[in-house]
């Protein structure tokens, strides 16, 4: 065992692969935080579609474009999902995403495919979370600003969600959390995360035990700072709600 830790030490440091790692947690907070952020505008701009009234057609049409989206993005794995996306569809559209200098960190064009699909993944699972949490407040709360001429989206924006969001955030929490794990597939299409630098590292040393230990502190330490940030949010807004 000490000879696997010596060796790790020897490959982290001394041969640089604390670059590695920094890099591949930059990407791994980069990708969750972005699609997350992606995800909760698309979803909630789904969810919000999805508990309209369906008297006109237009809401019918766009309930039916919401399901199958979320169908499609709950239906299929995030890799496949990813594969799909960075060796089909932008190929076929011929675009190329850039890549961005920040530093002596460049953020090439598989990060921002990566952060595209999750945002994508992600608001179709956000969408079904703030479709609950809207149903959750009391109707007579959409009631009350329509018959105040508030128009269906400004009572939903200034009214509605603001109240689903304080009911939703453990799950929003949760799926964040889901995120942050689920981005050690973007080896897939050649993203460094956590997981490839540290899998790299076993790999030129045919050592992969401290390697694989290592990466999964980091995963532990990640998730319970997001835990304990969500249960102080709790806090803080339980702390608020009191005092009004």
């Amino acid at each position: 065992m000490q000879r696997k830790i010596e060796t790790f030490i020897e490959v982290f440091i001394d041969e640089g692969g604390y670059r590695d790692v920094l890099t591949g947690l930059r990407n791994t907070l980069l990708i969750a935080v972005l699609g997350l952020l992606i995800g909760i505008v698309i979803g909630t701009m789904i969810a919000a579609v999805r508990v309209m009234p369906k008297y006109k057609r237009l809401p019918r049409i766009l309930d039916s474009v919401g399901r199958f989206y979320v169908s499609f993005f709950r239906g299929t794995p995030m890799v496949v999902q990813l594969l799909l996306f960075w060796y089909v569809l932008l190929p076929l559209l011929g675009v190329n995403l850039p890549s961005l200098a920040i530093g002596s960190f460049v953020i090439g064009p598989e990060v921002w495919a990566s952060v595209i699909v999750f945002g994508l993944n992600s608001g179709a699972y956000i969408s079904e979370i703030m479709r609950g949490g809207i149903q959750s407040v009391d109707y007579g709360q959409t009631e009350g600003g329509r018959s105040v001429g508030l128009s269906y989206g400004t009572t939903m924006m200034k009214i509605v969600i603001p109240q689903a969001v304080k009911n939703i955030l453990p799950t929003m929490g949760n799926e964040f959390i889901t995120l942050i794990k689920e981005t050690s597939v973007v080896s897939f299409i050649g993203a460094t995360d956590l997981y490839k630098a540290f899998n790299d590292m076993g790999s030129n040393t045919y050592e992969f035990m401290v390697p694989y230990l290592a990466m999964g502190i980091i995963y532990i330490l990640l998730v319970s700072i997001i835990a304990l940030g969500i249960k102080l949010l709790e806090r803080r807004l339980a702390r608020s709600d009191r005092n009004h």
